[in-house]
């Protein structure tokens, strides 16, 4: 991940001490297709042309958010949820799979969502609100001593975009195209920012988890939430689409390209056939407008494939 991203989603490089590559197949997690306990709540997305990206001054242009551009997408199936923790043990428990964070080791969490009393552990120079912590992964988010059996309703995250490829291989799905996610996200509008229309909390009403307060040291909590929120916690969007923005970043199956939207086919694109980093969307709890507006629909990012953090996930998608 560039450097200035580092705020978004530190890359980890799981992939060198897991012996597993970042550039190439991804991983299988079993020869056989398994089924998870709400397959059956993806939403059925018309398809159409739509007008992608963001030309406006809150761009970043070094995100390559621009051009905006129209697309015309083929019908398609969306999760209405970003995977939960309780479907992804589902597939655990199936096939017996262990994250590359698991492998590592470690994963990156955020230092406050630790306790007072947690040893030292090494920051990120460019974030050091991050930190490196021994034996967080996606069962334990916050390391030992958490665990997921309190919240299974919550989006599963230190996965990496491998780990999230093995669990849609095996439940005969896959992952969204950054242009399907988009689209989806805006749930039938153009030209806002939210999932809902222009306004981040219309009428003062709270609609996504991002950071509320003064980052990175206090958190009003006035969304209701410290760290992540259930994968439904928010009212859907005009497709019936919950948390397409905050909570989590989520993965899509493009390799990320800043001037990607500069040669975009028009029809179903489907992002740069090679690159080192993969697109991320939607931003998370951890979003602040002082440093980091990228949880809006038009926003991007970027992290390796091997990397996993505590404020990463993904949800599926499916051919219509």
């Amino acid at each position: 991940m560039a450097e200035e991203h580092a705020c978004c989603a530190p890359a980890a490089g799981h992939g060198d001490r897991a012996g597993r590559t970042a550039v190439g197949p991804a991983p299988t997690a079993a020869a056989t297709t398994g089924t998870t306990p709400d397959d059956a709540a993806m939403v059925h997305l018309p398809g159409g042309t739509f007008v992608m990206g963001n030309d406006g001054p809150d761009a970043y242009p070094e995100d390559g958010e621009g051009p905006a551009h129209a697309v015309t997408l083929r019908p398609f199936r969306l999760d209405r949820t970003t995977v939960s923790n309780r479907r992804f043990a589902a597939f655990v428990d199936a096939t017996g799979y262990r994250t590359l964070a698991e492998e590592a080791g470690w994963s990156f969490v955020f230092g406050g969502l630790l306790p007072d009393d947690f040893p030292p552990t090494r920051a990120v120079a460019a974030a050091p609100w991050w930190r490196q912590v021994e034996g967080a992964d996606w069962r334990h988010p916050e390391g030992p001593g958490s665990h997921v059996a309190d919240r299974l309703d919550h989006p599963v995250v230190h996965v990496s975009w491998s780990d999230a490829v093995a669990f849609t291989g095996w439940a005969g799905l896959r992952l969204p195209t950054e242009a399907e996610w988009e689209y989806a996200a805006r749930g039938g509008l153009e030209g806002v920012h939210f999932p809902w229309g222009a306004e981040r909390e219309p009428g003062g009403a709270h609609r996504m988890n991002v950071w509320q307060g003064d980052f990175p040291g206090h958190n009003t909590v006035a969304d209701g939430y410290v760290g992540t929120a259930p994968v439904d916690a928010y009212e859907p969007n005009g497709y019936g689409l919950h948390t397409m923005t905050g909570n989590v970043w989520e993965w899509c199956a493009d390799w990320f390209s800043a001037g990607a939207y500069a040669t975009a086919a028009p029809e179903d694109p489907r992002g740069p056939e090679l690159g080192s980093e993969r697109v991320l969307r939607g931003g998370s709890y951890l979003c602040h407008e002082s440093y980091c507006r990228r949880y809006r629909v038009d926003a991007r990012s970027s992290s390796t494939p091997d990397s996993a953090t505590g404020n990463v996930g993904f949800r599926c998608a499916a051919d219509a």
